[in-house]
């Protein structure tokens, strides 16, 4: 029986390292093409064009694969998608990926610099955003597009409640740093999945999608901000999954190259 996989996020996360790690599987077949992504869920017009209407347009490759997915790193941002999700495929398996707020937010600018999006420095650019979150919400209905919500979009609790509330029994979340450093977080994820745990997949090891705009280090006054800014966040993020996140245990991590 096929079943789908929704890859929902977060931005800068190492999403693409995943993607060349589900991709890689001889039983998983992601959605074609990857870029740009499917991002289906973030519209009811193209949701209502029904499942054989998605499988037709990103997965007509599949040969005898049993797992179909899309990595779209938008979806965790928008609390309509899971609704969307289910009006088409009924019950997916969902897989988030989390990575420390702070270093997410680094490479997210980075990501913006590569790209022409943004010609403020990091220092300024995170305590513009630091006043921006004080001063009111932020808005939703930019956020498939914004290079600039640096801190909002780690502020991952919010974002996960309405797919964790909608797939309580499939969804997965995953913290980055543990995806790198431990073999067996993906073999457990491949046996979730219902596929061989025991496939090596070929570029484990490999850096993908990695900026190309160095990072400058931030000054120890703008990191405390961050990580009081980013902490009531954590301890529900810690809640919801029942364990700490690792960076709120030793004061933070560096993921530098699994953008």
């Amino acid at each position: 029986m096929t079943r789908h996989l929704l890859v929902i996020g977060a931005q800068r996360s190492g999403t693409t390292y995943l993607h060349s790690l589900l991709e890689a599987h001889p039983a998983i077949a992601m959605a074609q093409p990857s870029r740009p992504e499917p991002k289906v869920f973030l519209s009811d017009e193209l949701t209502d064009r029904g499942l054989d209407w998605y499988r037709a347009t990103y997965f007509a490759h599949v040969a005898d694969e049993t797992v179909l997915g899309d990595k779209s790193t938008s979806y965790i941002e928008d609390p309509l998608a899971p609704a969307r999700a289910a009006r088409m495929l009924g019950v997916p398996f969902v897989v988030a990926l989390l990575r420390d707020p702070v270093t997410r937010a680094v490479s997210n600018w980075r990501f913006s610099t590569d790209n022409g999006f943004e010609n403020r420095g990091l220092v300024e650019a995170l305590t513009d955003c630091l006043d921006e979150a004080a001063a009111g919400e932020w808005d939703r209905a930019t956020t498939s597009v914004s290079p600039f919500a640096y801190l909002v979009r780690g502020r991952y609790a919010d974002h996960l409640r309405p797919w964790l509330d909608a797939f309580p029994q499939t969804s997965h979340v995953l913290f980055t740093d543990e995806l790198l450093g431990d073999p067996a977080v993906i073999r457990r994820l491949y046996a979730d999945l219902g596929v061989d745990p025991g496939f090596v997949p070929p570029g484990r090891d490999e850096v993908v999608n990695e900026s190309e705009e160095p990072a400058p280090d931030l000054p120890e006054e703008l990191l405390r901000r961050l990580r009081e800014y980013f902490a009531d966040s954590d301890d529900a993020l810690a809640r919801l999954c029942g364990r700490r996140p690792p960076w709120t245990s030793d004061g933070g991590s560096d993921t530098h190259g699994a953008d």
